[in-house]
């Protein structure tokens, strides 16, 4: 039985769905931008219009989650706990927070990244979007769960698991990189910048972890 059904015709679970789609949609333009930024810094024409469109997508998401806060049912129908359900929330956003951060650090000022850093940036960036591209399937099975839709709770916490283990995989890459950056030969403003860029890969990767975490919780018995 679909409790939300009694409140309202849509559930705040599938208004994550759609905030969700704009963390999709932003992994085309953060793969884009490192891809054009490596390639030409500065130089590159496409990096300021990809960044602009971060920022736009960004602020599309900002507006659903406070729809879906201001809208959330009264009383004691959720079918999930609301705390964690709005600690979801913000964890969710956080991702394409730490997305338009990441991309601020990159046009702060032109860096000629070495050859021997861009592959690994590319790996980790790959490595990166990956963990965002798992939260969306995971999203789909627990609200799938919550509203009974769907009785797969054990391979949806293996699904869970897999997306903390690739968190664990960017994070030792993200150590990696960060070693190598330190003991180059760049200048302290580019070291500055691009471990900064760094964290804020990692940051996206880390707060799909915690989505995953929170998920999790969501399907306790």
């Amino acid at each position: 039985m679909n409790f939300f059904g009694l409140l309202s015709n849509k559930s705040p679970m599938e208004g994550l769905h759609d905030h969700y789609e704009k963390i999709h949609e932003s992994i085309e333009v953060i793969n884009e931008a490192l891809e054009c930024y490596i390639g030409g810094g500065d130089k590159c024409p496409e990096f300021i219009s990809l960044q602009s469109r971060i920022n736009e997508l960004e602020s599309q998401a900002d507006k659903i989650i406070r729809h879906i806060r201001n809208h959330l049912p009264r009383g004691l129908f959720m079918t999930v706990d609301k705390i964690q359900f709005l600690n979801y929330t913000s964890v969710q956003d956080n991702i394409l927070d730490a997305a338009q951060e990441a991309l601020n650090w990159l046009g702060m000022r032109e860096v000629n990244i070495p050859e021997e850093f861009q592959r690994d940036l590319l790996f980790l960036q790959g490595d990166v979007v990956k963990t965002l591209a798992m939260v969306g399937p995971a999203l789909r099975e627990t609200t799938a769960l919550v509203h009974m839709e769907s009785m797969n709770r054990e391979e949806l916490k293996e699904s869970l698991r897999k997306i903390r283990e690739q968190k664990d995989k960017v994070f030792r890459n993200k150590n990696e990189i960060t070693r190598k950056v330190f003991n180059s030969d760049l200048e302290f403003k580019d070291i500055y910048q691009l471990i900064h860029y760094v964290d804020k890969l990692y940051l996206m990767a880390f707060n799909s972890s915690k989505c995953a975490e929170i998920l999790r919780t969501m399907i306790a018995r």
